[in-house]
């Protein structure tokens, strides 16, 4: 097990590590849904709260894929995040991480057009701003790293050329195209399915992970 590793286990979801920043954040996070789903009532359009909801459900998932790794390998996580945080939730998922996680499908949604033919630089809309904001979270990866807040300890996933590449895709843009996928549903039930789906998937491998076999993530 790598000396990262072992720091992101300690602490590992302890109550007592809490700090009080984390209470107005949450209630940044509440305030912005209350917002949303306030104007979705009176609109019908659930576009921004669908978009937020499975954004953050594909994080959980990511996170609880990442446990695994770390808990099969006995060696290390694809990323920990064993810096200083109010509580960390897993070992590479902070409740900092997910806070922002739960409002960036939210500031997507606000980004794109509603018109989803519209193109820019070519591209349709919604693609464009999904590749912008995985590259923007990819430069503020290799930000942290740098400040040894977020630590990659295998060598194709790390700053290099070419193994940035899986942290554009597996780390961000899936999340963004998800949310792209559950708000262009044509039925408002087809589109809350994939959120509930992705948190169905997360929440079945943690309780086989954690509540069948033990495993420490």
């Amino acid at each position: 097990m790598t000396d990262s590793a072992r720091q992101a286990l300690d602490g590992l979801r302890d109550p007592a590590t809490m700090q009080w920043y984390a209470i107005p954040l949450l209630a940044i996070v509440f305030l912005i849904y209350a917002g949303e789903v306030q104007a979705a009532r009176r609109s019908g359009q659930w576009g921004a709260v669908i978009a937020g909801a499975t954004l953050f459900a594909a994080d959980f998932v990511n996170e609880s894929i990442n446990g695994w790794g770390f808990a099969v390998s006995g060696y290390s996580a694809l990323w920990l995040a064993p810096g200083p945080t109010a509580l960390r939730t897993m070992v590479g998922w902070n409740i900092d991480i997910m806070f922002m996680f739960a409002i960036l499908g939210i500031i997507y949604h606000r980004t794109i057009s509603d018109d989803a033919t519209h193109r820019i630089a070519g591209l349709p809309n919604r693609w464009f701003w999904a590749l912008c904001y995985s590259a923007i979270c990819v430069a503020v990866e290799l930000f942290l790293n740098r400040g040894r807040l977020l630590i990659w300890d295998y060598a194709w996933w790390n700053s290099g050329p070419l193994s940035v590449v899986p942290i554009f895709v597996f780390g961000y843009l899936w999340f963004f195209v998800a949310a792209k996928v559950a708000i262009e549903r044509p039925t408002v039930q087809g589109r809350v399915m994939v959120p509930v789906g992705l948190v169905g998937v997360a929440v079945a491998l943690n309780i086989v992970g954690g509540g069948l076999l033990g495993l420490r993530y």
